[in-house]
């Protein structure tokens, strides 16, 4: 069984978040993302795919495993968790990417993507996207202004089902970080990003 790492409270609805692909779940983005959803009564199970399960142990930095690991290893952490229920998953960057391919999974109830890669940074030609067309569960993905896996102006060229929903971040790079020009904060736009993620795990604001 995988370890999972829990914030907020034990009746709460879950979220499954996982890393993205350079850093693990004790990430500073990722402790700190649990922790504002924590604030706000949900459920968050953080863990680590295995190459970073490897790297926490001897310290030796590894590139990600291939996709086919990837799911298995989100899919075996899904049915440890949900049990007889559905629940939301997604994650940063690469964890999101992960999640929204396991749509179809009978336990996942929607999705939710912060910083979705949908290319590698100067390479919009490597798409990642193409089955957000038919991704047949609500589909949140809450992405940086500025973000170079996937900026603002780049969205009119995706195609997305009815299910998808995108709230952009002001200014935002690809952890929603603005520019100190912007007017906006780190901060700011960490709780902005969070106060919309909550509201999509509760059901409140499904898209």
């Amino acid at each position: 069984m995988t370890d999972i790492l829990f914030d907020g409270p034990e009746d709460g609805p879950v979220f499954l978040f996982a890393h993205g692909a350079g850093a693990g779940m004790d990430h500073d983005f990722m402790q700190d993302v649990a922790a504002r959803l924590a604030l706000k009564g949900v459920r968050v199970a953080r863990f680590n795919f295995p190459y970073m399960e490897k790297r926490a142990i001897d310290g030796k930095k590894r590139p990600p495993d291939r996709a086919p690991k990837l799911l298995d290893a989100m899919s075996a952490v899904i049915e440890q968790l949900a049990e007889n229920q559905s629940i939301v998953i997604g994650g940063k960057s690469m964890g999101g990417r992960m999640a929204s391919l396991l749509s179809e999974h009978p336990n996942v109830k929607s999705i939710a993507c912060l910083g979705f890669p949908f290319h590698p940074p100067g390479k919009p030609e490597n798409y990642k996207g193409a089955h957000l067309a038919s991704v047949d569960k609500p589909c949140l993905i809450i992405q940086g202004e500025r973000d170079t896996f996937g900026k603002f102006e780049e969205f009119e060229h995706f195609e997305f089902s009815p299910q998808v929903a995108v709230t952009f971040i002001p200014d935002g790079d690809h952890s929603f970080k603005p520019r100190k020009s912007s007017g906006f904060t780190e901060d700011q736009n960490r709780q902005l990003a969070v106060d919309r993620l909550a509201l999509f795990v509760k059901g409140v604001c499904d898209v």
